[in-house]
């Protein structure tokens, strides 16, 4: 299964645009807190394509979990942003990856009384994505690998995504490639120019 979306707004502006809540989060500061100690956990994908965005968006207000055995990636860029909420603004770590493929992906999210799950991507046949990019509160992996990573780069002269880069003057990182082991993630907002989903199979029950 194949999404392609026109991918306007945030991704082909520099990032310089986003928004972030006045005198209430200091980005800079939480990036430092996020990111450097997350260089191992700093990691990226969720799973629903969505379609075009705006530069400022709101959010369900309710976080999905994703998981894979593993993910691999080129153009890899992250940053601290933040998302708007029906109850306010959501402080988030915002990853980007030119090109990633996807090993036994796995989503689940609460609708109502029962968990609805989608899995794809098993069986050797990954599934992959073109211009993914996540905002995500949380996310862990086993092991994570970067190639060529540069830590404290200014988040609006990255260049890895081309058309995504984060608020000129905030904590930035990126890196040719990475490579994460048993990822976990808490995201709120995924994007791609394309999602491909091999062996596509959606239900209700069980968890990730």
């Amino acid at each position: 299964m194949s999404v392609e979306n026109s991918r306007i707004g945030r991704h082909e502006a520099p990032r310089a645009a986003r928004p972030q809540a006045k005198g209430k989060i200091k980005w800079r500061r939480f990036a430092m807190a996020a990111v450097p100690a997350g260089a191992v956990a700093g990691i990226l994908v969720g799973l629903t394509a969505q379609g075009a965005i705006a530069s400022s968006i709101s959010v369900s207000g309710q976080e999905f979990l994703v998981t894979a055995t593993q993910l691999t990636g080129t153009g890899f860029e992250q940053f601290g942003s933040s998302l708007s909420q029906g109850n306010g603004t959501q402080p988030v770590i915002v990853s980007a990856i030119h090109h990633a493929t996807l090993s036994n992906l796995c989503q689940s999210v609460k609708v109502g009384p029962v968990i609805l799950r989608l899995t794809a991507g098993g069986g050797g046949n990954d599934v992959s994505a073109d211009n993914l990019i996540v905002d995500a509160s949380g996310q862990t992996g086993s092991q994570a690998v970067f190639k060529n990573i540069t830590i404290g780069q200014d988040a609006g002269t990255l260049t890895e995504d081309p058309g995504t880069a984060g608020q000129a003057g905030g904590f930035g990182q990126q890196a040719d490639s990475i490579t994460i082991d048993n990822l976990v993630q808490h995201t709120w907002l995924t994007t791609a120019g394309t999602f491909t989903l091999p062996g596509l199979s959606i239900g209700f029950g069980g968890s990730c």
